[in-house]
């Protein structure tokens, strides 16, 4: 007798290994909610300018644009597992430098800058190593499953991370929030060693393939359209802390606790979107026909809110669209090559999805201060759906 759906969804947490992983995500996650409300708001109270903010964006994700490409092969020649656990270890210091930098009564922007820029540079091969591990993990046969689920890890952060992060913020000061997060890189670090390498499937590396390289069908249609979704998507459309943000506190003069409850009732969307996402049976690269549809109509709904109670009331559903277009752009991507190659794929992707942040916080930091958050709100649910259209067209079955 088959399986029940719900089990079929969450099988991958009966294996422990997976477990860890996914708990050590949701606490590096949640930590680095802390680090990023509290500079925005330092960043925001200092200049009153959603484009120094933006500052802070480019400084963190303008690293992965560049090294993204590096770190994906680095993962498939080295054990992920290795990868992560300096990582874990490097970004727990650098916040601790951050934490430093906030106890003067006016911190440096550019220090801030700075640090930010140097994390940045340590997450670009973290964060290619920690999808790369998923496959040694669980095995080819959960691989999607798993990979969606793992989404959900950055929801569920999301769910708890700004709530607790806006009340820490209002209660013990940016300094505070930085070495929660500091810290929670230090339980990073332990939940990875518990993962013992003996315990994991073997991924073919790229010296154990005869000539090496990216074989010439790697880049197929399906997988270019892929890549190309993603870097419109985030560019134009993701840049959410950014423009939520900006949105409640700028357009809408809300206060901290207003951001951290948008951002919360955002998250708690994205956990239901993951869960969809890793219920599918099959997912294939047309699948993100529904998810970019689904993510721009979100989007559109959100930047027609007149006000921030309804802002919030709609919170969800934005959650949901962004949650569900994460979990099938993740699966989609890694079940579509050889796991040889995953660690490469997924270095496509994360320059994609991040390397396009800093130029997507550019755009969107002078969207709104000429025009407002609901503007740019408006201009990602018509990258959406115009993504969507794309998809549909370009994968049309013959």
């Amino acid at each position: 007798m088959s399986r029940a759906p719900h089990l079929r969804v969450f099988g991958p947490f009966g294996n422990g290994r997976f477990s860890l992983y996914f708990s050590g995500q949701v606490i590096s996650n949640t930590g680095t909610w802390f680090q990023n409300l509290a500079l925005s708001l330092v960043v925001l109270e200092a200049t009153g300018s959603a484009q120094a903010l933006s500052g802070v964006t480019i400084a963190q994700f303008l690293p992965l644009l560049v090294l993204s490409i590096p770190a994906g092969r680095l993962a498939d020649r080295v054990r992920p597992r290795t990868i992560l656990l300096v990582t874990s270890l490097a970004s727990a210091l650098v916040v601790a430098g951050l934490a430093v930098v906030t106890l003067a009564p006016e911190p440096s922007i550019l220090a801030i800058y700075a640090l930010v820029g140097a994390l940045g540079t340590v997450h670009a091969f973290e964060r290619v190593a920690a999808q790369a591990i998923i496959f040694e993990i669980v095995g080819p046969e959960r691989l999607g499953r798993a990979v969606s689920l793992s989404t959900i890890a950055l929801a569920s952060a999301r769910s708890i991370g700004p709530g607790l992060a806006g009340i820490a913020f209002q209660a013990l000061g940016p300094t505070a929030c930085m070495l929660i997060n500091s810290a929670s890189f230090l339980l990073v670090f332990a939940s990875i060693v518990a993962i013992r390498p003996a315990r994991l499937f073997p991924r073919a590396r790229r010296a154990d393939r005869p000539g090496g390289g990216i074989r010439p069908s790697f880049f197929s249609r399906e997988l270019v359209t892929l890549l190309v979704v993603n870097a419109v998507v985030a560019l134009l459309a993701l840049n959410l802390m950014l423009v939520l943000t900006s949105t409640v506190t700028l357009t809408f003069a809300g206060d901290a606790t207003a951001v951290g409850v948008t951002h919360t009732l955002n998250a708690l969307g994205a956990i239901v979107g993951g869960v969809l996402a890793a219920g599918r049976d099959r997912v294939t690269v047309r699948s993100l026909i529904v998810a970019c549809g689904g993510l721009g109509a979100a989007l559109l709904l959100s930047a027609a809110a007149p006000t921030l109670a309804i802002l919030l009331a709609v919170g969800p559903l934005l959650g949901l669209g962004v949650g569900y277009y994460q979990g099938i752009l993740n699966a989609a991507a890694q079940v579509s090559v050889t796991p040889d190659q995953i660690g490469r794929t997924m270095s496509l992707v994360t320059l994609g999805n991040y390397g396009m942040v800093p130029f997507g916080a550019l755009l969107m930091g002078w969207v709104i201060d000429a025009q407002g958050g609901r503007m740019a709100l408006g201009i990602g649910g018509l990258a959406g759906l115009a993504c969507a259209t794309f998809v549909a067209v370009r994968l049309r079955r013959r």
